[in-house]
């Protein structure tokens, strides 16, 4: 996949990215989903060197490691970075501009799912995340 591009809601944010995706999952931390106001989040990690933003963003500290930006104008959530990858990028799959594209690999924080999201799929259920599994030596996707 030589590009991936996509924006938010409005249109005021675009980004690019040279891909491939390096990984995909569904979070169902809480974290991610007061953050996007939704059920679980679809996300993907790209070389952060790769993307190429324009369009007004903010930025919010979410916790010690990780900062998450929006966009300024209709605060369509648009990254998060953490300082345990800080070579990556993780990107909302429903901001491509080809949505299509993206296909889960595994569910993470599956521990702090809402009891009543049903899933009907075969992908591996990881009770914790990507950082807790990096900061105890591990890797969970690939």
């Amino acid at each position: 996949m030589a590009e991936l591009t996509g924006h938010c809601f409005c249109g005021a944010v675009v980004w690019r990215a040279a891909g491939p995706m390096l990984w995909t999952a569904l979070c169902h931390c809480e974290d991610c989903r007061r953050a996007a106001s939704s059920d679980y989040v679809s996300w993907f990690g790209v070389r952060r060197q790769s993307v190429v933003w324009q369009g007004p963003r903010s930025f919010y500290r979410s916790s010690e490691k990780v900062t998450r930006s929006f966009c300024k104008t209709c605060g369509t959530p648009t990254s998060f970075e953490t300082e345990v990858f800080p070579h990556e990028t993780l990107l909302y799959a429903n901001t491509l501009n080809d949505p299509e594209i993206y296909e889960p690999t595994a569910h993470i924080f599956w521990s702090e799912r809402l009891p009543w999201v049903r899933v009907n799929d075969d992908l591996p259920k990881h009770p914790k995340g990507l950082q807790h599994a990096a900061q105890s030596g591990k890797r969970l996707l690939d």
